[in-house]
This record gives structure tokens, C-alpha cells and sequence, in this order.
């Protein structure tokens, strides 16, 4: 019985401002809509999962490094693989709207999500790595209040996949690890931590770019609390 569901933030509950890319690029001359970088994110993160976050490897999801892998493989696969753009792309991506960056838009489902699992009598949080601005992030989309905790990763010392981690927000919850699921992004990163906390997990896969993975995915936050809730079916994947 679920008792809980938490939830990752970037790519889950929020997304980037890919209106703000769309137009530094065209600063640079260069025709890209926020829809194709929205789908080539969809991609970008299965690859980063792939060479950078693999089970068992040393990794921190927000050490300068893979910031800045992310951004090139996200312009790689919207179709913008000149390396001086990259590089200069990198650079203004690292001064913009510090300390948040480009984490500042709602999932459109997000809040329908959080208020489908509280509606229920779920207890619900988020468990972020982040650099001490995800609550204020939330807060300005209006999310908090659908929220009964926030647990950044900058704040508590610990980052995921380390089931310490989500050990903390079952705590704050009040729930055992088997009355919790938690719903994000990345395999490695947000199914494997939660699955060694002993949490069950659901993959947000809006592009069906994961492929057959053992477990449950669902293209939209609002299928993946669907899924969760008694009587929930496997949303069927879009693309």
C-alpha cells in the first residue's frame, strides 16, 4: 500500500527554459525551435545516463563537468554540433540566472499530479540534487504548496543514487520503504538509488527513448502518479 510518492524536480517536476536556448542561438544565427530541444533533452538524458551515471560509477550530477557534458550532448542532439558554439553555448549557460539557471519552467502536469497524489491522502516530497535552490524554484511555480517537504541535495549532504538520500525523506515522510515510490528521470540516477533504498520507481520517458527498461515508465509525471494509485495501468508511451 502506498503511503508516499516522491518526486525528482528537474525533468519531472520542472524543466528547463528552452525558449531562453532557442534565443541565444538564434544570437548566434542559428534556427532551433524550443520543441526540438525539448525532444532532443528526452535523448540527452538517456546518453549522459549511459556514459556518466552507469550503477557502481563515481559521479556527481552537479559537479561542472557533467553540467556542461549535458549541455553539448543537448546541442548534439538538436542538430548543433559546431564546438565553438558549444563551448560559447557552455559559457552563457554557466553566467544565466545564477543560481537557478534555466530550471524555471512548470511541467504542464505537474501540479495536477502533485494535487491527483495529495488528493489521495498520499504524503508527498521531493528529493533533488541541487545546488540549494530547488525549494525557491518550486516555490515560485506555486509547486510547494502540493508539497509536504523539500529535500535538496546541497542541503543534506548527499546526493543520489545514494540511498541515504531517500533514507532521509521516508524519515520525514514517516513510511517504510515499501509504503514509498518514487517517480524521475534518470535510470541510474533516480530508479537504482530509490530501488537500493528499497523503494519501488517509475522512469519519466516522454519521447519512449529508454527502450525496454525493469520498470515501469510513463511519459507524463500525471501517468506516472496514475500508475502508482490503486487500480493504475501502464500509460501507453508518446512520441
Amino acid at each position: 500500500m502506498i503511503r508516499a510518492i516522491l518526486f525528482d524536480a528537474g525533468n519531472t517536476l520542472i524543466r528547463m527554459d528552452y525558449a531562453a536556448i532557442a534565443a541565444e542561438l538564434a544570437r548566434h544565427g542559428i534556427a532551433v525551435t524550443p520543441e526540438t530541444l525539448q525532444r532532443a533533452e528526452w535523448s540527452t538524458r538517456v546518453r549522459i545516463d549511459t556514459e556518466l551515471f552507469a550503477p557502481d560509477a563515481v559521479f556527481s550530477t552537479e559537479s561542472r563537468d557533467t553540467t556542461e557534458r549535458y549541455t553539448r550532448y543537448l546541442l548534439e542532439e538538436a542538430g548543433v554540433g559546431d564546438a565553438a558554439l558549444s563551448a560559447t553555448m557552455v559559457a552563457w549557460r554557466r553566467a544565466y540566472n545564477p543560481p537557478v539557471g534555466l530550471w524555471t519552467v512548470a511541467e504542464p502536469e505537474a501540479a495536477a499530479a502533485l494535487a491527483l497524489a495529495r488528493g489521495a491522502g498520499l504524503a508527498t516530497g521531493v528529493v533533488s540534487n541541487s545546488n540549494g535552490s530547488i525549494r525557491r524554484i518550486l516555490a515560485s511555480l506555486g509547486l510547494t504548496r502540493h508539497l509536504d517537504f523539500v529535500l535538496d541535495s546541497h542541503e543534506e549532504g548527499v546526493e543520489k543514487p545514494d540511498p541515504r538520500f531517500f533514507e532521509i525523506a521516508l524519515a520525514r515522510a514517516g513510511v517504510t520503504p515499501d509504503e514509498a515510490a518514487y517517480i524521475g528521470d534518470l535510470y541510474s540516477v533516480d530508479v537504482v538509488g530509490a530501488r537500493r533504498a528499497g523503494l519501488r520507481a517509475v522512469l519519466m520517458d516522454p519521447g519512449g527513448c529508454w527502450g525496454t527498461r525493469d520498470c515501469p515508465s510513463a511519459p507524463t509525471v500525471l501517468d506516472a502518479v496514475r500508475l502508482l494509485l490503486p487500480g493504475g495501468e501502464a500509460p501507453s508511451k508518446r512520441s
